[in-house]
């Protein structure tokens, strides 16, 4: 069914706010006959004469009184709907964030972004949430505000990203490791046992596909789901933990950890967010902190705030 008219709605406020086709055409800026056709068209719309002649003025008819304040309030509301959101008032802001994170990117960023939003708006909660997949579905669906990954194909195409900084694998050792005592060669590396980090099948990350490129492959005898896992057991026995360097500094406070001695992808952590989020101002400011705190933290990259 076709949709009415809606700027009729504002005719028809005007008129029966002015009572008067004349004063109701020099508000709206229109000619008096034009107005004519808009009470006309008004009439036939509703089924109902809306405004009759008495004496020299025009009075309401009981339709017209009983529209007067739903329409004028469908108005308000539509103007409302329409302006432009009002300034952000932080320190009255009060919202619950949901961010769905690496426990790497917690512990290293994680302080510095709840100091940060503290210091402005006492009253916003940040949930930080486990991120056991790559799936884009909590973003698409309203479940989780902001995400922090790699950019993949397999994410939502409709997902916007802004890059946070860059990253690049180290090999993380106990004290007193075997391999620690000679330089790290490429053979060496690939001889070693390894604990793996891994969502999917094992052997099928970046480093691997380097190592391949050099006709090795590293012995991979346990595969965990994140890092802090790979580096506790790296602690606490011969096992190499290949894990990204800066956003997991904290985590390997007491390991001893080496530059990979082949050359190895750098990855790119970005910020991600679903588009219908895009012009929320508190949603803006919170992915302005992030991109402080990783700065503050871990050194971000030169990008401007939701610049892609």
């Amino acid at each position: 069914m076709p949709l009415p008219d809606l700027n009729l709605l504002v005719t028809l406020d005007v008129l029966l706010a002015e009572g008067s086709v004349a004063r109701a055409a020099r508000r709206l800026r229109l000619s008096p006959s034009a107005m004519s056709r808009a009470l006309a068209r008004l009439r036939a719309a509703t089924g109902d004469p809306l405004l009759v002649r008495a004496g020299r003025d025009l009075v309401p008819t009981p339709r017209a009184l009983e529209l007067r304040e739903r329409v004028h309030q469908l108005v308000e509301d539509g103007a409302a709907v329409l302006r432009p959101t009002e300034t952000l008032n932080l320190q009255q802001l009060a919202r619950t964030f949901t961010l769905r994170t690496s426990e790497g990117f917690v512990e290293n960023v994680g302080p510095e972004l709840i100091a940060a939003v503290g210091a402005v708006a006492p009253g916003v909660r940040l949930f930080f949430q486990p991120k056991p997949d790559k799936d884009s579905a909590p973003l698409r669906d309203g479940a989780v505000d902001l995400e922090t990954g790699v950019v993949t194909p397999a994410m939502g195409p409709e997902l916007r990203a802004q890059a946070l900084f860059r990253d690049r694998f180290v090999a993380v050792l106990r004290p007193g490791h075997p391999l620690a005592d000679a330089p790290l060669t490429p053979d060496r590396y690939a001889q070693g046992r390894h604990v793996c980090v891994t969502r999917a099948a094992p052997g099928k990350g970046p480093v691997d596909g380097a190592l391949r490129a050099l006709g090795l492959e590293r012995r991979i005898v346990a595969s965990v789901g994140g890092f802090a896992a790979a580096l506790a057991i790296a602690r606490r026995s011969d096992l190499i933990a290949t894990v990204p360097e800066r956003h997991t500094g904290l985590l390997r406070d007491g390991l001893r950890s080496l530059p990979l001695p082949f050359a190895a992808p750098e990855v790119t952590i970005s910020l991600l967010w679903h588009p219908r989020l895009d012009a929320d101002p508190a949603h803006r400011w919170l992915r302005g902190c992030v991109r402080d705190a990783c700065a503050a933290a871990l050194g971000g990259l030169d990008i401007p705030h939701d610049q892609p």
